[in-house]
């Protein structure tokens, strides 16, 4: 069975969102960062980057990022555009959730959630960063229910991971009415849920 190495609140929620949207049987296996498992000899053999999540397929073999492990799981399924140019879209997307978006809004939503750092002088960058990448966001979806073509896809996946919990970064959603009415969509849709905290 798949097997998907997590840790709640972090890169790990949309691997866990693909897998029950697409209804693949997997067993979530925590990591945890508290006492630095990512780390351990037995964690790096699986990624030697010591990053979560990775997720170890039947044969032993296993892949790490949560944008590649969306793309692996995904190929094949209504989550990934048939036309060309969406699905180049779409990447676009989801680069922009790794260069842009998770930099600024998961980096502020760390140091103020578990490091508990208010104070911390990063964190006015962070918050001018992560609003900038919230109001391009806000621009895209004005007129359009998600983010590539008109059903839910792996962009809108990417990007729901940290968006819904930016407010845990200093960043007050109520000020994006059309991001607040995209998360409301996908919440409607089954794979998209929170996961356990062990």
């Amino acid at each position: 069975m798949i097997q998907l190495y997590y840790h709640p609140g972090n890169a790990s929620l949309a691997p866990h969102m693909l897998l029950e949207e697409i209804g693949a049987p997997f067993e979530l296996v925590f990591v945890d960062r508290a006492n630095a498992a990512h780390k351990s000899p037995a964690y790096l053999k699986l990624n030697p980057n010591g990053k979560v999540p990775v997720v170890q397929l039947e044969d032993g073999s296993t892949l790490a990022e949560s944008n590649a492990i969306l793309w692996y799981f995904g190929e094949g399924s209504a989550l990934i555009p048939d036309d060309r140019l969406q699905r180049a879209r779409m990447l676009q997307w989801m680069f922009f959730e790794q260069y842009t978006h998770e930099p600024a809004i998961a980096v502020a939503r760390f140091i103020r959630v578990f490091l508990q750092r208010d104070d911390d002088p990063r964190l006015p960058d962070l918050l001018a960063r992560g609003q900038r990448a919230l109001t391009v966001m806000e621009q895209h979806l004005a007129d359009r229910a998600f983010f590539v073509g008109d059903h839910l896809s792996l962009a809108d996946l990417a990007l729901f991971a940290y968006t819904h919990r930016a407010p845990g970064g200093g960043f007050d959603l109520a000020a994006y009415p059309a991001i607040g009415r995209w998360l409301d969509r996908c919440r409607t849709e089954p794979g998209v849920t929170e996961m356990p905290a062990k």
